[in-house]
């Protein structure tokens, strides 16, 4: 029969040797993960422009290619830092932690967001990374602007955990494919973002159909959330754009 020491520092260095392996593990596996993360990443932002085709194997020579321009912005509006050569998931813009940033916008703290400035059968398309909250955990995704930082080219979006049949609807084609044409600046030039709303768009007048979509049906908090993330999000790039004119 074996001592209750000797079973303890059994049980000890068992302890010790699984958490050693799965350390090893994690850390082995780690570049892998941070690679696939970056290939949804390109392939979200080059299917909210309306890139064809894109999979995880072409994704990154097609982000390459597309992407001409990534640039970081300032909570004032001014360019903190450009890149426009090769390898571009290796440069600042790419990288930038966007929850992160976002939080230090809401503590009013100083922060850097990225854009990604595409070119497609010879036309600048913009592209503005979202983040937000749904009902059960965070909700993202991307929305492409033509060259007048007005008018919407398309969108992606994605979930953690939202309700299947619901709120998931964010990410399906029936909802995203509401958004191209509409405009986030009214004629007058002010900034009013993109509402997610009830009651079917079609029913309202021209002027505010111009700016909004309709909600998900059953997914009211999903809708809300997709609805705070694009006016808080956007409205953060509105120096930007302003000073571009």
């Amino acid at each position: 029969m074996y001592s209750n020491a000797y079973i303890f520092r059994y049980a000890g260095l068992m302890v010790i040797l699984v958490a050693a392996i799965l350390s090893s593990a994690a850390m082995l596996l780690k570049p892998m993960q941070e690679r696939n993360e970056a290939v949804d990443k390109m392939q979200s932002i080059l299917s909210a422009a309306g890139i064809q085709n894109v999979t995880a194997d072409n994704a990154i020579e097609l982000f390459n290619d597309y992407v001409v321009n990534m640039v970081v912005i300032d909570e004032n509006g001014n360019v903190s830092d450009e890149f426009k050569g090769a390898g571009k998931e290796n440069s600042e813009a790419f990288k930038v932690n966007l929850k992160e940033q976002l939080y230090n916008k809401s503590v009013n703290r100083g922060y850097k967001l990225p854009l990604y400035v595409l070119e497609k059968d010879g036309e600048t398309i913009n592209i503005i990374p979202l983040r937000g909250v749904g009902l059960w955990g965070p909700v993202w995704g991307n929305i492409a602007l033509k060259s007048d930082f007005n008018t919407v080219v398309g969108v992606t979006f994605g979930h953690k955990s939202e309700t299947p049949g619901l709120g998931a609807e964010i990410e399906t084609p029936k909802f995203e494919e509401q958004f191209p044409g509409k405009k986030i600046f009214s004629e007058e030039g002010d900034f009013v973002s993109i509402g997610v709303i009830k009651g079917g768009v079609e029913n309202f007048p021209a002027n505010v159909q111009r700016h909004n979509v309709d909600a998900i049906s059953g997914g009211t908090i999903t809708s809300n959330g997709v609805n705070d993330m694009l006016k808080y999000v956007l409205e953060s790039y509105v120096p930007y754009i302003q000073k571009r004119g």
